[in-house]
């Protein structure tokens, strides 16, 4: 009996001590911790739809203008292109640094000066001239959330806007000797503060490619044509025009790169 229950005792201790290890040998390895650092590449192709607030001209503070009326002042729209670097912290938040060619695009404007004095007491004003940007924003994205691979965003940025006019043409019909005046700006340009505002959708093509539509406020600040020269070559004081408040209306198109 003693026996029997020695025997009894050492094959469940043996069995006890061999159940652990087969258990262990069934389990599954640890999955190792992937590590995402979160650094992604992106480019943009957009269309901008721009906007002037207006136009000014020290000499429409001359002594006898009584009003200048800016009655039209329309640039084309263009294309963009654009490139950046960004880093997403998380699910929710993600930050960039982009930086952008705004292509030439053309404006013509005309506004109407009324000099009581002046024979021709009603002249128009034609204007023509070219525009262009170079681009640097830091940007914020707020993504709100993830349905079935369509992420929707918005998010603000903070920058500076190097603005060209060229090609500035002034055309004024009647004045005081009752013909024609044509003046020219040279080219100018100058950097400005810029910021924006987004919002749009990113559509997970894969966990490292996304692609972005998206719409964009931009506000580039103002602009200026080079100093006006009259045809005949002269120039009695300095008066660029001047471009009050530069808006514009983007649609872009993108792509993001994440590299693990």
């Amino acid at each position: 009996m003693f026996r029997t229950s020695t025997i009894a005792l050492v094959v469940g201790a043996g069995t006890m001590a061999v159940i652990p290890v087969a258990l262990a040998a069934d389990m599954p390895e640890p999955i190792p911790l992937v590590v995402v650092n979160g650094w992604y590449l992106r480019g943009d192709i957009g269309y901008s739809n721009q906007l002037v607030d207006s136009l000014d001209n020290v000499l429409y503070d001359a002594v006898g203008v009584a009003s200048v009326d800016n009655i039209s002042k329309d640039f084309d729209g263009g294309p963009t292109f654009g490139v950046g670097v960004g880093y997403k912290f998380n699910n929710w938040f993600r930050a960039d640094l982009t930086g952008e060619y705004r292509s030439k695009t053309d404006f013509s404007g005309l506004d109407i000066i009324t000099i009581p004095a002046d024979p021709f007491p009603v002249v128009p004003n034609y204007y023509d001239a070219k525009k262009s940007e170079w681009l640097i924003l830091a940007n914020g994205y707020l993504d709100v959330g993830t349905w079935h691979g369509i992420t929707p965003f918005v998010g603000a940025g903070v920058g500076a806007a190097n603005i060209e006019i060229s090609g500035f043409t002034d055309i004024g019909i009647g004045s005081i000797s009752g013909g024609p005046a044509v003046a020219y700006g040279g080219d100018h340009d100058e950097w400005n503060f810029a910021w924006a505002v987004h919002a749009g959708l990113g559509f997970e093509v894969t966990e490292a490619f996304t692609v972005e539509l998206a719409y964009r406020y931009l506000d580039l600040g103002d602009a200026r044509s080079g100093d006006l020269i009259a045809s005949d070559g002269t120039n009695t004081i300095d008066n660029p025009m001047i471009f009050e408040d530069i808006t514009s209306h983007d649609v872009k198109l993108g792509v993001r790169y994440t590299f693990w």
